[in-house]
């Protein structure tokens, strides 16, 4: 009992202490191989706003692994994953950009392995950069995608 607590108190102060990640909203999926028993394989699409720069949704579409081990959360799926990323509306920052930073994050197996978006602010061209990969903490997975969203002036009748 004295361990679960020191486990809960470690829990909570740690994500007290970690940066702000978007939620993902899943706008629907397509199998991709039936599974006679568990879910199917199939492809997921996702949609999130990036938490610090308002006027930014970003679609995610991954891999996700079927049969009993997918349908209990113990399969390690796939690094597959493709981003786009558009302007939605007026571009305005909520706090202070920083290179390379998380701005989603989403485990893809038990322990090890997350698919993670990180944003990159190019200057010189006044461009947004998401990259979403895969990392595992043995073997990170050169499998990549990036989408790119200029920074323009909103016109409010689109």
């Amino acid at each position: 009992m004295k361990i679960l607590n020191h486990l809960l108190l470690l829990s909570l102060g740690l994500s007290l202490t970690l940066p702000y990640f978007a939620v993902a909203e899943e706008i629907g999926s397509v199998s991709t191989k039936f599974k006679f028993l568990g879910a199917n394989h199939k492809i997921v699409i996702e949609a999130f706003d990036d938490p610090i720069v308002k006027g930014v949704t970003c679609h995610l579409s991954r891999a996700k692994k079927g049969g009993i081990k997918g349908s209990l959360g113990l399969a390690e799926d796939p690094s597959d994953a493709s981003i786009a990323c558009r302007q939605i509306g007026p571009i305005s920052f909520s706090g202070k950009l920083k290179e390379g930073e998380k701005v989603f994050n989403k485990r893809t197996s038990l322990v090890f392995k997350t698919m993670q978006v990180v944003r990159f602010h190019d200057t010189t061209r006044n461009v947004l950069i998401y990259l979403v990969y895969s990392d595992k903490i043995v073997d990170g997975s050169p499998k990549n995608s990036i989408s790119t969203v200029p920074i323009l002036k909103w016109n409010s009748t689109q």
